[in-house]
């Protein structure tokens, strides 16, 4: 009886072994305990920031954000801090009595630009989320999981809020912005700039509707959404040589992104290849790859991820004299946007490292990307070569838009200091206003994303 016993513990023993095997081949990464996600509200905010101040003051307590309120779509968007003054500036003269709180490009960017400097100004905790996008970060604090195939895909949650507001890795956090909430679409025209060094550029002005279907709380599972991101729906409608281009793209959380082109002068439809990695974007110069869009998408499973921590930095915030109307030209100058509309603040952000994995290839070998801790958005990124060379410098601005009852970010600028050039992405200035969409169901046709509709949008 002794020996069956032995036999079959040992059996048991081996069973629990083959299934642990198998959970951490191909399973999922367990997600934060009861008691971990019980300081989501508390000590935490809901989707996962310190409440409290720092130590000095500084950066003050999270008190819910600006509240939510009503904006008639094209009306000038109000700044509630707009009475605020400039604590001091940063330029290349004290630069390096701040180093501690900037990233490699932003002090970059200040040493070799002349001209350049951060305005700082006093903190304001501007952001905060509705009710529906906290309630359903907390349920995914004990439910959502990656994968642990060694390519880091979303295995599991649910829509409408952030996956994981405590973070274990990098890969997580880096989730967060992909899944961060500014509404479940929106519809913008925009301009995509790119600039010389003496001030001349081409604008690319386009008219693009957004979809975000895991955006929606009725998303219980990935399969709801067919594994869907996002969906961009792009029109040319500037220069003439460009009008009427289309690119229609569709982001997956667990494969490569769908894209497809329509050529007016020939009337056809053609899929892109490759719409995914470094892959460089069509038509734009080379100085955007197609995950450096907006600031980062697509796949995970090149890099290595990890989540060096957090500290506090300088970010652009609250940047309403930044996004305000305004000639493009005025705006967007030489070597930098003009810098009177730039906001900083100091805020607290997680740092993550990604570094390409062995037997891998991405023309950026390693990247560093600074998350804002109250949004998740991806403020700063550094993106290297495989000598270990800052490459290209990108930067994002932030501000609530308080018809959504969230904050969002749609303006980015990269540089690409090998050419000494950069860009202006989503720049809206000179453009009709965003429409953000709480909930884009009845609002935004679905039919728009599909690729077999794709021809005939072109041609109306």
């Amino acid at each position: 009886m002794k020996a069956e016993k032995r036999i079959l513990q040992l059996r048991v023993a081996g069973a629990v072994s083959a299934a642990l095997w198998v959970s951490l081949a191909g399973g999922a990464l367990a997600a934060v305990s009861e008691q971990e996600a019980a300081k989501l509200g508390k000590e935490l905010t809901p989707v996962g920031a310190e409440r409290a101040a720092n130590k000095d003051g500084s950066i003050p307590e999270w008190k819910g954000g600006v509240a939510k309120g009503k904006l008639k779509l094209g009306d000038a968007r109000s700044d509630p801090f707009a009475a605020d003054k400039p604590l001091f500036s940063i330029d290349a003269s004290n630069v390096d009595k701040y180093k501690d709180k900037l990233s490699a490009g932003q002090i970059e960017l200040l040493k070799t630009r002349k001209g350049y400097r951060m305005d700082v100004y006093p903190t304001q905790r501007s952001c905060g989320y509705p009710d529906s996008v906290n309630e359903q970060t907390r349920k995914n604090a004990t439910f959502a999981k990656l994968t642990t195939d060694n390519k880091d895909n979303l295995a599991q949650a649910v829509g409408g809020g952030f996956p994981f507001a405590i973070p274990k890795n990098g890969a997580e956090a880096v989730y967060n912005h992909r899944q961060r909430w500014q509404g479940e679409g929106r519809h913008e025209y925009y301009s995509t700039n790119f600039i010389n060094p003496d001030g001349s550029f081409y604008g690319l002005f386009q008219d693009q509707f957004t979809l975000m279907p895991f955006a929606s709380a009725k998303a219980k599972s990935l399969d709801d959404v067919g594994d869907a991101q996002m969906k961009i729906f792009n029109l040319a409608i500037s220069p003439a040589s460009r009008v009427g281009e289309i690119i229609l793209a569709h982001y997956f959380f667990n494969k490569s992104t769908d894209a497809w082109m329509y050529f007016p002068g020939q009337r056809r439809v053609r899929r892109l290849p490759a719409f995914d990695y470094d892959n460089p974007i069509p038509g734009y110069e080379n100085l955007e790859t197609a995950d450096q869009y907006p600031m980062f998408a697509g796949a995970l499973d090149r890099y290595d991820w990890k989540l060096a921590g957090k500290q506090e930095m300088y970010i652009p915030y609250n940047n309403f004299k930044f996004v305000a109307k305004g000639k493009i030209g005025d705006i967007y100058q030489g070597l930098y946007p003009k810098r009177d509309l730039m906001r900083y603040e100091l805020h607290r952000v997680w740092k993550v490292e990604a570094s390409v994995k062995q037997g891998q290839r991405h023309m950026f070998a390693k990247r560093t990307f600074y998350l804002d801790e109250d949004t998740w958005m991806i403020m700063e990124a550094d993106q290297f070569d495989a000598q270990g060379k800052l490459w290209r410098v990108m930067e994002a601005s932030i501000y609530p838009a308080v018809e959504l009852g969230a904050c969002v970010s749609q303006e980015f600028m990269s540089w690409d200091l090998t050419v000494n050039r950069y860009m202006a992405e989503n720049a809206t200035q000179e453009s009709k206003a965003t429409d953000w969409l709480a909930g884009a169901e009845g609002r935004i046709d679905a039919k728009r994303f599909e690729s077999d509709e794709l021809r005939r949008s072109g041609e109306r």
